[in-house]
């Protein structure tokens, strides 16, 4: 049964005795004062006439959300003194909502909300009242605002901010370390009520976790949690409005917490002891094997660096990290050898690269192991005693001469006999030659230091039991000089005396090169020929600094008598053995000035050294005339070319474009075109080819029927487009058909002149007077060409 409780306003409408009651009436709302009170509101002042000990304003109604019967909600009523029952009044509403959630009756002043009314939209309605005369329209009383609350009922249920939280924390942790806060929020009114009060619960996650129950806060609950045990976890948090009484609405959220690691774990080796092999053969650098120290933690934490730090192998193997998969790679690092030491035993540890001091308590972050490498025999290649050889001979040393010696061994302890070659690719020329039993290397051609200073070969040993097992050495031979080169001019010299010269005159200053080497330097001597040093024009001085002087013996020559002197002239050095050479000087007379500059001789050669000679000349003639002939060639066959066919092979499928440039001669042209075929269609199928080319034809032609007698023109060219593409010498490639055929004629008969060349007789022309006026011009021409017929 519902209780109603309501209260009387009495509003002062500006005269002493008249006022407006104003009775709100709630249905569902319990706590409101049981007794009516009756606010009196003074006309000339604001203050109140009779005030009740409790708070309740005057202007104000309280509303419930939610309705949810059958009938409009009552929210209250106004009444005015003035009202006498009669009718004579009329009570207006107007504001938020006015006329539509709330309606009054004009009447009675009963004032009803019409629809369900949610305070989480719209928590307060301002409206204003007014009673009005209904037979004059005016106001019998001032218009009056008041308020209509919208009371919260519990409607909503907590909602968290995210419908899913991620959050991490340090693996080891200690209990209450903050992991995450979750909040939720109540769309109820927190002033009124603990329908918006919200108190959390964690509802699954224990013993791991806890939550705080007004601030939402996460914490470890549990002490030491390791991630290598477990690393997720799933934690579900209730938030409950009224304040988690019994009736309270609920949400729930899932918080996922991920445990981050730590460096609680340090590295182990699974086994104590690992065994490898490695060949005696394996190159320095070389991996032989991989270790791996398992460390439970991840990332950076389970780091690992390996080191050996004992053994008898210390300096023959090193070990590195590979810092992708944290393995240590053991490798060589100097060249083994079986028969020196086969086993070798060392200690490895492993250590983790970044250490957490908090956790040092735990033990040492590190771990060792033994590694044992046994080294196995394998069949080596001889070895040399040496890395290279150099040797040195002298350039005229005898043929089949030993120059030096290789030795090599096999360092096997079966001790295989070696034999050894040289290996042609690097002697071409065959000079050197090796005992292949005892590694004698000698000559076997001539040698010329002045050739080629430096031999470099390469010698290889073998062993006789297994060739493939072989080694190279290199060889350097330095070819030692001996005098065995004659000094010799350092140019051609070729000088001309003036026909004035005067006794005692250079004319010229020689010197000489020797290809020979000379510790203490080359010093040569200059004489004339014996033959020639009586009867010489000419006298030669020796400067004894390896250049010499040539100087006239007497005061003038003649060109004429004499034009050309060659003095012989004996160079020698002073080495042993002396070698000598005998070098001719060209000296012609010439007519010079008085300063004694040349102005003619009878060797051109001298006055013009830069010209060419006659068959020079000729050769560039010829080339010229070559030249020519074969552009005058090529343009002929480009011009013959394009009178060609533009299609010569029938492979050709590309599209074409074919282009008559050919207009014809007209009617008395009888090489290019049959002119009757354009007025016979029988002719066409004689197939005729043209007469002023040479045809080319792929096929023979195809015989084609012969059309009809006064065949229609439609008819013509279909026939002919039929028998086009039933023709296998038909062209793959766009064409252009082009059928100069006007039928047979027409009523008026053909104008045409070209008819006129197969009639015997002559034409009468009269009618074409009697056509009109636009064939006067054309009766004119052939009426007087008939009258001169006639004439």
């Amino acid at each position: 049964m519902r209780t109603y409780h309501c209260f009387w306003l009495l509003f002062w409408a500006g005269q002493p005795h008249q006022s407006l009651e104003i009775t709100p009436l709630s249905k569902r709302i319990s706590g409101f004062p049981e007794k009516e009170k009756v606010f009196v509101l003074s006309g000339n002042s604001r203050r109140d006439l009779h005030r009740s000990k409790r708070s309740w304003m005057w202007n104000q109604f309280f509303l419930l959300e939610e309705y949810t019967g059958t009938d409009y909600q009552y929210v209250g009523k106004l009444h005015s003194d003035q009202d006498k029952g009669d009718g004579s009044l009329k009570y207006i509403l107007s504001g938020d909502g006015a006329g539509d959630l709330f309606i009054i009756n004009e009447n009675t002043g009963d004032i009803q909300a019409t629809k369900r009314l949610d305070r989480e939209e719209k928590p307060v309605y301002i409206l204003r009242a007014q009673a009005i005369n209904r037979r004059t329209g005016r106001p019998v009383e001032p218009e009056s605002e008041f308020i209509i609350k919208i009371h919260d009922i519990n409607d909503n249920e907590p909602m968290f901010t995210k419908d899913v939280y991620n959050a991490s924390i340090p693996e080891m942790s200690d209990v209450g370390t903050f992991v995450v806060q979750v909040t939720a929020t109540d769309a109820d009114d927190p002033t009124y009520g603990n329908s918006a009060k919200v108190v959390y619960s964690i509802l699954q996650g224990q013993p791991y976790f806890s939550v705080e129950s007004e601030t939402g806060i996460i914490k470890t609950a549990l002490l030491n949690m390791d991630r290598e045990n477990r690393e997720q976890y799933q934690v579900v948090i209730q938030a409950k409005d009224m304040g988690g009484q019994m009736g309270g609405l609920s949400g729930t959220t899932t918080v996922n917490i991920t445990l981050t690691d730590v460096n609680d774990n340090p590295p182990r080796f699974p086994q104590s002891t690992y065994q490898f092999r490695a060949p005696e053969s394996t190159p320095p650098d070389s991996p032989i094997g991989r270790i791996k120290a398992n460390d439970a933690d991840v990332d950076e934490n389970a780091e690992i660096e390996y080191s050996i730090t004992e053994g008898d192998g210390y300096d023959m193997f090193g070990i590195t990290t590979d810092k992708d998969t944290q393995e240590g790679i053991i490798t060589v690092k100097k060249a083994l050898d079986f028969e020196n030491k086969n086993l070798y035993i060392l200690k490895v540890e492993a250590t983790n690269t970044h250490v957490d001091p908090r956790f040092l308590y735990l033990g040492p972050f590190k771990d060792s192991a033994t590694v044992r490498i046994q080294v196995e025999d394998v069949d080596e290649p001889p070895v040399f005693s040496r890395p290279a050889y150099i040797m040195e001979v002298k350039e005229d040393i005898p043929i089949n001469s030993v120059i030096g010696a290789v030795t090599a061994q096999d360092p096997d302890a079966a001790k295989n006999p070696v034999k050894y070659s040289v290996d042609r690719h690097t002697d071409m020329d065959r000079v050197f030659n090796i005992n292949s039993g005892n590694g004698s290397i000698f000559t076997s051609k001539p040698l010329d230091r002045e050739t080629l200073l430096w031999h470099n070969i390469t010698v290889i040993a073998a062993e006789i039991n297994n060739p493939k097992q072989s080694s190279r050495v290199p060889v350097f031979i330095k070819v030692l000089d001996v005098n065995d080169n004659a000094p010799e001019f350092a140019m051609f010299y070729e000088t001309f005396v003036c026909e004035n010269a005067k006794a005692e005159q250079l004319i010229q200053t020689l010197s000489a090169v020797d290809k020979d080497d000379s510790y203490s330097g080359h010093q040569f001597s200059f004489s004339l020929a014996p033959e020639a040093a009586s009867s010489s024009n000419f006298t030669l001085q020796d400067n004894r600094d390896n250049t010499a002087g040539i100087f006239t013996r007497k005061t003038r020559y003649n060109r004429h008598e004499m034009s050309t002197y060659f003095l012989p002239v004996v160079i020698s050095d002073n080495d042993y053995p002396i070698q000598s050479s005998t070098e001719t000087v060209t000296i012609r007379v010439c007519a010079c000035d008085h300063r004694g500059k040349m102005l003619s001789c009878n060797a051109e050669a001298l006055i013009h050294p830069t010209g060419l000679s006659t068959g020079a000349l000729i050769a560039i003639l010829l080339c010229i005339i070559i030249l020519l002939v074969t552009v005058v060639l090529f343009a002929a066959l480009r011009r013959q070319r394009k009178k060609e066919p533009l299609i010569i092979s029938k492979e050709d499928i590309r599209d074409n474009i074919v282009s008559y440039n050919d207009e014809g001669g007209g009617e008395e042209d009888t090489q290019a075109f049959d002119i009757g075929t354009l007025r016979n269609p029988e002719a066409i199928d004689d197939n005729k080819l043209r007469r002023d080319i040479v045809p080319e034809t792929l096929f023979m032609p195809r015989r084609t029927a012969t059309a009809r007698d006064n065949t229609d023109v439609r008819d013509f060219i279909n026939q002919r487009l039929k028998e086009n593409d039933i023709d296998p010498t038909a062209p793959p490639y766009d064409s252009l058909a082009t059928y100069a055929y006007e039928g047979n004629g027409s009523v008026a008969e053909s104008l045409s002149s070209l008819e006129s060349v197969t009639t015997d007789g002559d034409q009468d022309y009269d009618y074409l007077s009697d056509w009109g006026p636009r064939f006067k011009k054309l009766a004119d021409m052939y009426g007087t060409m008939d009258s001169d017929k006639d004439s």
